[in-house]
């Protein structure tokens, strides 16, 4: 299965303070970005593509505290305690999002090597150019699994779409200062 990543998810205690640990490491402040209702959090990006990895973006995302409690755990972990104590220190890097064009036939591939990803939920949320929607795999317990080495999957755009990466966030990202080069993950 063709997949490439898609971005790199930096948890924060508030947004706030995720930009301002963006603007103290990198010298840049993240774009806007927007709410996620779905999970009752929120999020600011930057574009990190590369000719190598030519999609990638950086996520801060936080707790949205305006937004209502999701029914179930948040995405990411962002509910566990001991990520949470982490994370109100400063905010890290916790995961990474694998960009794949059948994302249920690259499910059901994880599911063979006894890795549960979680079921397929549809999401978007609304941005500067019209509404993002994207498929992503959720686990009902919010957990991102080997420590956050085993990517989350998204496929971008509806079911049917003829350019799903037409509406991509990187596409309406400035360039920025910082470039991903590579991708080490140990666990």
């Amino acid at each position: 299965m063709q997949s490439h990543i898609d971005h790199l998810v930096v948890a924060a205690r508030t947004l706030a303070q995720g930009v301002q640990w963006c603007e103290d490491r990198f010298g840049i402040t993240p774009g806007p970005g927007g709410q996620h209702a779905l999970f009752g959090t929120h999020n600011r990006l930057f574009k990190v593509a590369t000719p190598g990895f030519p999609w990638a973006y950086l996520e801060i995302i936080a707790i949205d505290p305006l937004a209502a409690a999701p029914p179930g755990p948040r995405w990411f972990d962002l509910d566990d305690a001991r990520l949470q104590a982490a994370v109100a220190q400063e905010p890290r890097l916790v995961h990474w999002v694998a960009n794949t064009p059948d994302i249920h036939k690259a499910r059901t591939e994880l599911a063979g090597l006894q890795l549960d990803r979680g079921p397929v939920l549809a999401a978007s949320r609304e941005s500067a150019r019209g509404r993002l929607d994207w498929q992503i795999t959720v686990r009902d317990d919010g957990q991102r699994l080997l420590d956050g080495t085993l990517p989350t999957l998204i496929q971008w755009g509806r079911p049917g779409d003829d350019d799903p990466l037409r509406l991509h966030p990187r596409n309406t990202l400035p360039r920025s200062r910082v470039s991903l080069r590579g991708l080490v993950l140990t666990h």
